[in-house]
């Protein structure tokens, strides 16, 4: 796999800083029962990276000093950890809202089978991935035979209230483009995800999340691979919008790999581009027990871009509407 890192360093992003930190994004491991094209984490199920019991502890740990909102996890598949249940029911406890991004076709898999109903029964918002509501394009970008089963799980989360009407179990879909081009206007492309999907299996969800491809790791070498990554930097670049800065998740968000170490969004951890925190090489979360980082500047290189293209782009889809 061709690496972009070298490709990204320099450039010139905006400076943004620190606002009080709200979430954390726990990234359990990069292991996964999937292995999507678009991926920017090179997750597969040979993938043999998992957070330890002593640094899940570690995450309560902060969850409860700093009074963290909002504990969302990923991969991977970040319910193959073998502490994630622990961590979920512990974090609820701690009275955090949890957030699982799961890519469904997790429901159905050998040892899995009761993961929903415990999903349900701690009130966890599933964010769950669906790169398009036609069969030939989620099948293409993720894996034959991957969007029978994830119509599977999404009809079995319905099945358990989440994404009905008057439900207060949320499950919000994600969108990524197929290929080298920045998502459509969210709103309408939900309109569309939900006629489509309903009509055709009577499925519910809350929202659509929209979200653009970075150009780092798998995506990223795919765009070297087919000379387009040049072309797409200029796409990300030239559809900036100053107003996303504001908004980036960034500012509120601190990413955690699966040793611990800290990062400013789950793109810089897989850049290995650390948080800058002064005399620290590496910052890691028992080094937060001292630390204020409100302030502090945001480590950015090139694919920063991906996130203020056009609506802008986070873990929670658009910053703003169409341009």
């Amino acid at each position: 796999m061709r690496d972009t890192r070298a490709l990204l360093q320099q450039s010139d992003f905006p400076q943004i800083r620190r606002t009080a930190l709200t979430t954390l994004q726990v990234n359990l491991g990069y292991r996964c029962n999937q292995q999507c094209l678009h991926c920017h984490v090179n997750a597969n199920p040979k993938r043999k990276e998992q957070m330890s019991r002593e640094t899940v502890d570690e995450v309560l740990r902060i969850i409860e000093g700093h009074s963290i909102e909002t504990l969302d996890l990923t991969g991977g598949a970040p319910e193959l950890n073998p502490h994630f249940r622990y961590l979920v029911s512990a974090a609820r406890e701690l009275g955090a809202q949890v957030l699982d991004r799961c890519n469904l076709t997790i429901l159905s898999e050998p040892g899995q089978g009761d993961l929903a109903e415990f999903l349900a029964q701690q009130r966890v918002q599933v964010i769950a991935s669906m790169p398009c509501y036609l069969p030939e394009n989620v099948d293409a970008q993720r894996g034959e035979g991957v969007y029978a089963r994830s119509i599977l799980g999404l009809q079995r989360l319905n099945a358990l209230g989440y994404g009905m009407p008057d439900s207060s179990l949320l499950l919000n879909l994600v969108y990524n483009p197929g290929g080298a081009v920045l998502p459509p206007p969210q709103g309408q492309l939900e309109l569309d995800y939900k006629r489509e999907l309903r009509g055709r299996f009577g499925i519910e969800f809350n929202q659509l999340f929209s979200l653009a491809n970075m150009p780092i790791k798998r995506f990223g070498s795919s765009l070297l691979q087919r000379g387009e990554f040049a072309s797409y930097m200029h796409l990300l670049k030239s559809a900036h919008q100053v107003e996303n800065l504001s908004t980036v998740m960034c500012r509120s968000l601190l990413s955690v790999d699966w040793q611990g170490y800290l990062y400013d969004c789950d793109f810089n951890q897989m850049l290995d581009m650390p948080l800058q925190v002064r005399g620290l090489a590496k910052t890691h979360l028992r080094d937060l027990r001292q630390q204020d980082l409100k302030n502090l500047p945001i480590t950015v290189a090139e694919h920063c871009y991906g996130c203020t293209a056009g609506q802008g782009s986070s873990c929670g889809g658009a910053l703003s509407e169409i341009r």
